[in-house]
């Protein structure tokens, strides 16, 4: 017989593949680390072949390892499409969305692409903008559902649906430009931005000096200006790009805190609304 393949386990080897290491993957699913390592193990046994290769610092998938990650990201997906579609009858109706493009492009496109498989007769119209606008749009009435970037704050100011370390990063090919640096340049959100605020908070009370040389609306236009070496930007550690190095506590920069993402609903709201709301919480819970 061929071995049964534990979704549990599944869960545990994607979110691992997309996180870069065990000890983000347990963070996004509320595990330790050594049940990370386990439950990899114990996958690798039930199908007979190894999953990843570790050096010291880091891994890499197997050729078994990737053939399994791209049919995992499918299995799990449709797993999650299933359970919405019988568990939620059909509804129809217009939901106007907000988000972050950053947190859009890196963690809602799948989500959303479930609930509309999920209720082929929703219509869902997202937009993306920097959290000030969202929040005076929202307030406006122009949204439904807004997810939005926050200090942590109480369940009276939206649900609270994705928490999420920020890192210092630079591009990898400019990694040694800013050692020497008097003054640390940086690719910021404009102001009022949250990760604009813990960066220059931190470094402040770390007594580093900086400035500001880029200022960006958009995600791609400040991970350009990365790219170019004109500075170091502050990113969650999930939505780091492949060419982008992250900075340690060793390059001399300080700690920063966790990201939050927040979801708002403006009220009353009608079905298509409501089960959106639903199926982004419960999503984004097994995401994290």
């Amino acid at each position: 017989m061929l071995p049964r393949l534990d979704h549990d386990l599944l869960r545990s080897f994607v979110a691992m593949a997309d996180a870069g290491n065990l000890t983000r993957a347990g963070e996004r699913l509320r595990l330790s680390q050594p049940t990370i390592s386990l439950q990899l193990k114990r996958l690798e046994e039930a199908l007979g072949c190894r999953l990843i290769t570790r050096s010291p610092r880091s891994f890499r998938l197997t050729r078994e390892g990737e053939i399994l990650l791209g049919y995992g990201r499918r299995i799990l997906a449709l797993s999650e499409e299933v359970v919405a579609q019988l568990a939620e009858p059909t509804v129809a109706g217009l939901v106007r969305l907000g988000t972050p493009e950053d947190f859009a492009t890196a963690h809602l496109s799948g989500v959303l692409a479930a609930f509309a498989r999920a209720h082929p007769n929703v219509a869902l119209e997202v937009t993306t903008d920097l959290t000030l606008h969202l929040l005076a749009r929202f307030d406006a009435g122009e949204f439904d559902l807004v997810l939005v970037k926050r200090e942590p704050q109480g369940p009276s100011h939206g649900v609270r649906v994705w928490r999420e370390p920020l890192v210092w990063t630079c591009a990898q090919e400019h990694l040694d430009a800013f050692d020497t640096a008097e003054a640390l340049p940086l690719v910021v959100s404009p102001d009022p931005c949250v990760y604009r605020r813990r960066a220059l908070q931190a470094l402040d009370a770390a007594g580093r000096r900086w400035r500001v040389a880029y200022t960006s609306t958009s995600l791609a236009g400040a991970q350009a200006a990365v790219r170019a070496g004109l500075g170091l930007a502050v990113l969650p550690a999930g939505m780091v790009p492949t060419d982008f190095a992250v900075l340690d506590r060793k390059a001399g920069l300080p700690a920063l805190s966790e990201a939050e993402i927040a979801l708002m609903v403006a009220a009353p709201q009608a079905s298509p609304a409501q089960r959106l709301a639903r199926h982004i919480v419960r999503s984004l819970e097994q995401k994290a």
